[in-house]
């Protein structure tokens, strides 16, 4: 319990509640461990719950008709999300929830919560911030799926995977679907615009990892397209 506390204090949303509140939130806390791929909740549930990942991550994707899907947000370790019915009664999920890797959360009913809510007004703020944040990073990926083509985007996620990797070259972890899933796109177009990253010299693509070659070119089709 002690170590579910120590991860509550150390989030925004609940590090102004009392020591009671947060021993409180531990004792009543429902954990759940998922496999990798897992199905955590698919869309169009009724879903009201909030949780912590303490380990692990988890997706949120949207799917079309069309069977295309799209990636919207990974939750890793300290984060926190809820379903729209945690909020609005009978309000249905906007996305399915899917264990990236394997995971272990801890969950609250909207009931459970409540009263939480109402006395203290400053975690309701830091709910707002955040709230807010995420709002603006839908609206991101809204105007770049509008306004940018495929090479865009996915110029964009290999420059941010070059980033978090601080090198100049990446593993190939993400499959051809990931990727297309996380740019909104296909598997096809996804591989023809890596194999047209390849022939303009930008990346070189091997078996098992892509490596940088022009960095600004990269760039400047993630600006352009």
């Amino acid at each position: 319990m002690n170590q579910l506390v120590q991860l509550l204090k150390e989030n925004p949303i609940f590090s102004y509640l009392a020591r009671c509140d947060l021993e409180w939130m531990a004792n009543q806390a429902k954990m759940r461990q998922y496999a990798k791929n897992q199905t955590v909740i698919l869309y169009g549930d009724v879903w009201p719950y909030l949780f912590v990942v303490e380990s692990g991550s988890v997706d949120a994707f949207k799917e079309s008709g069309e069977g295309r899907s799209l990636m919207v947000n990974t939750f890793l370790a300290g984060d926190i999300f809820w379903g729209l019915a945690f909020f609005q009664e009978n309000a249905l999920m906007p996305v399915t929830l899917e264990a990236h890797e394997a995971c272990q959360l801890h969950l609250w009913s909207r009931e459970v919560m409540s009263p939480i809510f109402e006395r203290n007004g400053r975690m309701g703020w830091e709910l707002c911030q955040l709230m807010a944040g995420r709002m603006q990073r839908a609206s991101a990926i809204l105007e770049e799926m509008a306004f940018h083509p495929v090479a865009g985007r996915l110029a964009r996620l290999l420059l941010d995977h070059f980033e978090m990797a601080g090198d100049a070259a990446i593993s190939r972890h993400l499959t051809l679907d990931e990727m297309a899933a996380r740019i909104g796109s296909t598997r096809e177009m996804v591989c023809r615009a890596l194999y047209s990253f390849s022939d303009k010299k930008l990346i070189e693509v091997t078996r098992t990892e892509f490596v940088l070659t022009n960095r600004a070119g990269l760039a400047h089709l993630m600006e352009w397209g």
